[in-house]
């Protein structure tokens, strides 16, 4: 048997490198998504995000102050959202970034945010519920809700809710709610929201908060069709952030050891993980998508239990009573 010469070798070594260097790269921009190529400039507007002193809120606030808004980032740590807010007005040079503080887990809070935010705030433009917890161990809020639910629906319903005058008169104005994939398969368990009844489960419960997070937006756009304030539900990918911390406390050491590498290459970063967001919040030509799901930057088809109307209509009702809301 003849040897291979060591040119051939390293030749066909150099190609197996070549086509799997290209294949990794053709992979990553898969899984990066869309990416917003709106140019729209905010100068003069306000956003308001919750929950944006890390992760996809983070780079969400950034981009819009980019753009010249006038961004209010909400947040339940002050000291690390003080630290965020000074890297954005540094790299954007927009010193027009403010801090205010805000809890969803307690309805108090969320009371006393929207009064200090109507004091200081003339208008808002866009509010964006970016904030959450995923799949936590089982807990309540101040006001003795599920956690899940609590933060990630009944919070940022009553928020947006209490600032839905100050969206009219911004008209127009959007709401952009950051649902999940994993709505997919969920359910709003009405006869046991709080998992009272029946065993908890990180994974059931977070499934239907996202999925509320889907619903609410629906009926959210139907109720405020006409006065000019869109509303757009959205996935913004698998992404490495510090969201996942209740799942990696959970894992095995070497389990958590084996899965880093491989989880770093398949998961967006929160620069990608923010675009979806970020296109809900600025992209010209969505007014007439209200009440839609959108990922990767593009209208997608949310699961049948998204598109229901009247769970979404028993929702509304449901959480208005929970949080103590009176429509006018």
């Amino acid at each position: 048997m003849w040897d291979v010469p060591q040119s051939g070798k390293l030749a066909k070594y150099g190609a197996v490198t070549t086509v799997a260097t290209i294949g990794l790269v053709l992979l990553r921009k898969w899984i990066a998504g869309g990416v917003c190529r709106s140019r729209a400039r905010l100068n003069g507007k306000t956003v308001l995000i919750t929950g944006s002193n890390t992760g996809i809120g983070k780079e969400t606030a950034r981009d819009m102050a980019f753009r010249g808004a006038r961004v209010v980032m909400a947040c339940r740590d002050m000291k690390r959202a003080e630290k965020a807010a000074m890297e954005i007005r540094h790299s954007t040079g927009n010193e027009n970034v403010v801090v205010q503080e805000l809890d969803l887990a307690s309805l108090q809070s969320v009371r006393q945010f929207v009064q200090d935010f109507a004091a200081s705030e003339d208008r808002l433009d866009i509010l964006i519920n970016n904030a959450g917890v995923m799949m936590c161990p089982q807990g309540l809020t101040a006001d003795g809700f599920e956690t899940q639910i609590g933060v990630n629906h009944l919070g940022h319903f009553l928020l947006t809710n209490l600032l839905l005058e100050k969206l009219k008169s911004s008209a127009p104005s959007r709401v952009v709610n950051v649902s999940s994939v994993v709505h997919k398969g969920g359910k709003i368990h009405f006869d046991d929201l709080f998992f009272e009844k029946t065993a908890y489960n990180s994974l059931v419960s977070y499934r239907q908060s996202k999925l509320a997070n889907v619903l609410f937006s629906r009926e959210l756009a139907r109720r405020m069709k006409g006065t000019g304030v869109t509303s757009y539900a959205l996935h913004p990918g698998v992404i490495r952030t510090e969201l996942g911390r209740h799942v990696e406390a959970w894992s095995p050491l070497l389990l958590k050891t084996v899965l880093t590498a491989p989880s770093l290459l398949l998961m967006k970063t929160p620069w990608q993980g923010a675009q979806t967001s970020i296109y809900c919040a600025v992209a010209e030509g969505l007014e007439d998508k209200s009440g839609c799901y959108f990922s990767d930057c593009a209208e997608k088809e949310p699961a049948p239990e998204g598109k229901d109307d009247l769970a979404a209509l028993r929702l509304w009702e449901v959480s208005a009573q929970l949080v103590g809301y009176k429509e006018n």
